[in-house]
């Protein structure tokens, strides 16, 4: 029997695509510890995780492993050098979240852009004369920054284009054919000095840690509106919360942290101009469940090794596997 170690559930519909084969069996592990985990996994052969921490310790304890299957798209929690020096394939779920993280990005933009936030708080305070007072401002007409141009981006350019906003892109790796009705800009400091709403949807890396610093922000439009659903640590939160003391920064819509969960001290709790969300941009029923299924055909690709490329974080090691056929 191959061993597929699940640490952390997966829907029921997932799971039964394990229960269909024969020669496959599964265990479900909620207590992720480091220790658990090594104790579980030396005769596994796939591992899933959702956002879990999976130490480079955990996978070493497990000489036969085929494939890390990760449910959802960024893969900052699991050491990818490693496995491929091992020549471990790290598979993603490719498009089957965007739709959601997409939808989430233009609740917090709007959300941020009419002050959602403090008018919620004003009326269940029988404040209703704040309708006077928060004035929110339009989308439409707006120039918005997209940083990362994968298939999030691309979704949200799509709906950002339907509120009639003018869509500026930077990332260096995308097809300029992707978006017609996008512009793109070579340099960052370009886009940023043209944006009126900054978005973020790159993976957090060494040269995407802080991308969004002090002088990032100081090089936006006054006023301007800045989101993050992809990952903290991409914005220097202290520097947001100094851009929005002086008003540079108008408000934010921020789905994850540097710190997660946010510590309830931290300074972005306190500001209603802040629209904050618990990581959850992917979270929709619809979003779990293609993941779900997505994840468990990852995980039993790599053990009868027909992946499917363009889900593999690391198509190196499917070279080397090949080769050595």
């Amino acid at each position: 029997m191959k061993k597929i170690l699940v640490i952390q559930p997966l829907r029921a519909e997932a799971l039964a695509l394990f229960e269909e084969r024969s020669d496959v069996s599964y265990e479900v592990v909620t207590d992720f510890s480091k220790e658990n985990l090594i104790a579980r996994v030396a005769d596994a052969v796939a591992i899933t995780v959702r956002d879990a921490p999976l130490p480079m310790e955990v996978l070493a304890a497990a000489p036969n492993l085929r494939i890390v299957s990760r449910h959802g798209v960024g893969y900052d929690n699991i050491p990818v050098d490693y496995c491929t020096g091992r020549g471990v394939p790290v598979t993603v779920v490719g498009d089957v979240n965007a739709i959601s993280v997409a939808e989430q990005t233009m609740f917090l933009m709007l959300a941020a852009a009419r002050g959602g936030i403090r008018l919620d708080a004003a009326i269940r305070a029988g404040d209703f004369g704040a309708r006077s007072r928060l004035i929110g401002v339009e989308l439409r007409g707006r120039t918005l920054l997209i940083v990362g141009f994968g298939r999030i981006g691309r979704e949200v350019a799509r709906r950002a284009t339907a509120f009639g906003m003018h869509i500026l892109v930077h990332d260096p790796f995308a097809s300029r054919a992707d978006h017609a009705g996008a512009r793109f800009v070579e340099r960052l400091e370009d886009g940023l000095a043209a944006a009126d709403i900054l978005t973020l949807h790159v993976p957090l890396s060494e040269a995407t840690h802080h991308l969004i610093d002090a002088a990032a922000l100081k090089a936006l439009r006054p006023g301007a509106i800045v989101i993050n659903a992809a990952r903290g640590g991409i914005i220097d939160e202290a520097a947001l919360v100094e851009a929005l003391e002086t008003g540079h920064v108008r408000s934010a819509g921020l789905d994850t942290f540097e710190v997660e969960p946010l510590p309830t001290v931290h300074p972005l709790v306190d500001d209603r101009r802040v629209v904050l969300s618990p990581h959850s941009a992917a979270l929709t029923e619809e979003s779990l469940l293609a993941m779900g299924i997505v994840t468990a055909r990852n995980a039993l690709a790599g053990i009868d090794g027909v992946l499917d490329p363009t889900l593999v974080v690391n198509p190196s090691v499917l070279k080397v596997a090949t080769d050595a056929q």
